[in-house]
């Protein structure tokens, strides 16, 4: 571990119960958004879109599955604090409990039938993600984790890539959509990376984006701007197989808007070398 990921929560045995009460939540909760969004499979061509910004949507779908997963975590922690996508855009995860979730990553994925979307949802503590799940909605697998827990797919223990060799590493992005000033740099890096590695993987959901490389399936992963529910499950999901997690400057990654950047200790520390130059 970097010295930038050396704070964590304290784990306890009485605190490690509660984070896995937590994970209960999150479990639930994520499972609930995930039927609402498969229930709307059959009438998905008929569903209007709405446009937030330049290539960016959502769905009456979106909001459905927000308001199922607000219902669960509601009835099990009225005093928790919710943070989302639709819900509360411009919120941060404050002080004491607090859920922060997408209800469904990879909108436009979904919207044009690309098999690749996800529910996420972390519980954090004072700004910490303490315990977090994503489902892959069109696979139906499950990552979870928790603090000092380990991470877990489908309830199997798992651990990051042990491929530390750039020409061996397969990477994941996400591409600069939203900022056009960011992606002439953005592709300046690219191809640097492109050319030592294996390949590069752009499938437009960063909570599975995390969960890969939280398996293994993905040795790292960076993106310039992501926000909290993107990233709360699969911050902790990483560092819980092992992983790191930062962003641009090295600095541990915070449940924010924020770059990030995550990988097995030695692909990440090569990957960081190689995008350092884009902060702003």
């Amino acid at each position: 571990m970097s010295a930038g990921e050396a704070s964590q929560p304290t784990t306890s045995a009485p605190r490690a119960s509660e984070w896995r009460a937590l994970l209960a939540t999150c479990v639930a909760a994520a499972a609930k958004g995930a039927e609402v969004i498969r229930s709307h499979e059959s009438s998905r061509a008929a569903l209007e879109w709405e446009s937030k910004s330049h290539a960016d949507f959502v769905s009456v779908v979106d909001r459905a599955s927000e308001e199922a997963i607000g219902e669960i975590v509601r009835s099990r922690h009225p005093d928790a604090t919710l943070v989302g996508e639709e819900l509360s855009p411009d919120e941060s995860a404050p002080e004491g409990l607090s859920f922060v979730f997408d209800p469904l990553d990879g909108t436009t994925n979904y919207l044009h039938r690309f098999p690749w979307y996800a529910v996420s949802i972390a519980a954090l503590v004072d700004g910490e993600p303490v315990a977090g799940a994503v489902v892959n909605v069109p696979t139906a697998e499950l990552f979870t984790a928790t603090v000092g827990g380990g991470a877990r797919r489908n309830g199997q223990p798992i651990a990051v890539s042990r491929i530390t060799a750039p020409e061996r590493a397969l990477l994941g992005t996400g591409f600069p959509f939203k900022k056009e000033a960011d992606v002439e740099p953005y592709v300046r890096a690219m191809k640097q990376i492109m050319t030592a590695t294996a390949g590069i993987r752009r499938p437009g959901a960063a909570a599975l984006d995390l969960c890969d490389v939280a398996c293994g399936r993905f040795e790292g992963f960076w993106e310039l701007t992501l926000a909290p529910w993107d990233i709360a499950a699969g911050i902790l999901l990483v560092r819980e197989a092992g992983g790191i997690v930062t962003d641009l400057s090295g600095a541990r990654a915070r449940v924010a808007h924020t770059p990030i950047v995550a990988g097995n200790p030695a692909m990440h520390a090569w990957l960081l070398e190689r995008v350092r130059p884009l902060q702003p």
